[in-house]
């Protein structure tokens, strides 16, 4: 990764950025910037919006920080590698901090998928979206991952493109190593969709609509049985080693 400064405050704005701009702050993103970060009027911080790259913006306001004054662009924009995490919900904190890891990770699209042993039957979107946009601005990404709607996994697996790479992690696999079983799977030009069930693991019908898929490569996860959570780190990670941006350019 090339040289940065991750000591600078960094913020998400949902506006155009360009120099010059004035930017009105949200009451809670001026209470952010004075009060919790005690910073004042002339101070930089870093702005993106996850379109137009990265920008450094200078406070402006009287008694507190009202207004970013865009200044100049830092980083152009990027994108993140066509890599799906596909997933069973989890409960609130468990939930967070898997949001939070997959966009560490580059995952560029959460799919909640609801299956026969899914525990959570309502998803918070606007929570995930919030946990989606703090990962991004304390991890210097630019690129904001999309979140879909729930859908139930049989409609999920009907209405993906078949060409897409479907990354299944399950414990019954036969490969014994997932590196094997990554390569030999090989990067596909359409992007991977990677699959974490519940809990309780995957019903049996579900499991043989899953070994149905165009284009599938299983993975087991080691000898251990491994929390959802734990599971989708590690899963991303052999990935993104793999297939994706650890390595090079994924389509």
């Amino acid at each position: 990764m090339p040289n940065y400064d991750f000591s600078a405050p960094r913020l998400f704005i949902d506006a155009s950025l360009s120099t010059g701009q004035v930017i009105t702050l949200e009451r809670d993103q001026g209470n952010y910037l004075g009060n919790v970060l005690r910073l004042s009027a002339g101070d930089a911080v870093l702005v993106f919006n996850g379109r137009d790259g990265e920008w450094r913006a200078a406070i402006a306001g009287r008694k507190r920080a009202e207004q970013l004054i865009v200044q100049e662009q830092m980083r152009a924009q990027d994108r993140l590698p066509d890599v799906a995490y596909v997933f069973a919900p989890l409960k609130h904190a468990r939930l967070d901090y898997m949001v939070q890891k997959a966009v560490e990770m580059g995952a560029s699209r959460l799919q909640p998928v609801i299956t026969r042993f899914t525990q959570v039957s309502r998803v918070n979107s606007e929570r995930m979206r919030a946990n989606v946009v703090e990962a991004a601005e304390q991890c210097g990404i630019l690129s904001l991952a999309e979140v879909a709607d729930p859908v139930p996994l049989a409609r999920f697996l009907a209405q993906r493109p078949p060409e897409r790479l479907l990354v299944f992690c399950d414990e019954a696999a036969e490969v014994a190593s997932p590196l094997q079983a990554l390569h030999a799977a090989g990067a596909p030009a359409t992007g991977i969709d990677l699959l974490i069930g519940p809990e309780g693991g995957f019903a049996d019908e579900e499991r043989a609509l899953l070994l149905r898929q165009p284009r599938l490569a299983r993975l087991a996860l080691g000898p251990r049985i491994l929390r959802a959570d734990t599971a989708g780190v590690a899963a991303l990670a052999l990935i993104q080693a793999v297939l994706g941006d650890w390595q090079g350019d994924i389509r």
